[in-house]
């Protein structure tokens, strides 16, 4: 059992999740400062108001407390949209790659650009332009 508790520790997928869940934590904390320190003020002057957790409606002997949930949406908004632009930065430059390898129209397997055979299924292939 404790070998395959080792195994399972040793798997590269296991460590590419925690090396990206660490990255992601660290990007989160960047990203919170960057709503605290930055954004966040901008809001107070135009609104008046920066942190908006002291909003509440009094119900009876309740209190509701929506500030607290508005400050959380527009936290997740703000890291939504960055994710957003990260992401598409990183497809735009991984479009820009380009290509060195082609698919074989008749078995779909990768192959060098210049082959004009198949190293698979030995297809002869058109000629590309």
């Amino acid at each position: 059992m404790l070998k395959e508790f080792r195994g399972f520790l040793m798997k590269g997928d296991l460590v590419d999740i925690a090396v990206g869940l660490i990255l992601a934590l660290a990007f989160k904390a960047v990203v919170d400062s960057v709503i605290a320190d930055v954004i966040t003020p901008i809001i107070g002057a135009i609104f008046g108001q920066p942190d908006f957790s002291s909003l509440a409606i009094d119900v009876g002997d309740a209190k509701i407390t929506y500030g607290n949930l508005l400050n959380v949406v527009f936290s997740f908004i703000v890291v939504g949209f960055v994710l957003f632009v990260v992401v598409r930065a990183y497809n735009r430059l991984r479009r820009d790659e380009a290509a060195t390898t082609k698919g074989c129209p008749f078995c779909a397997t990768d192959i060098p650009l210049a082959a004009t055979r198949c190293p698979s299924c030995t297809s002869e292939l058109p000629a590309t332009a």
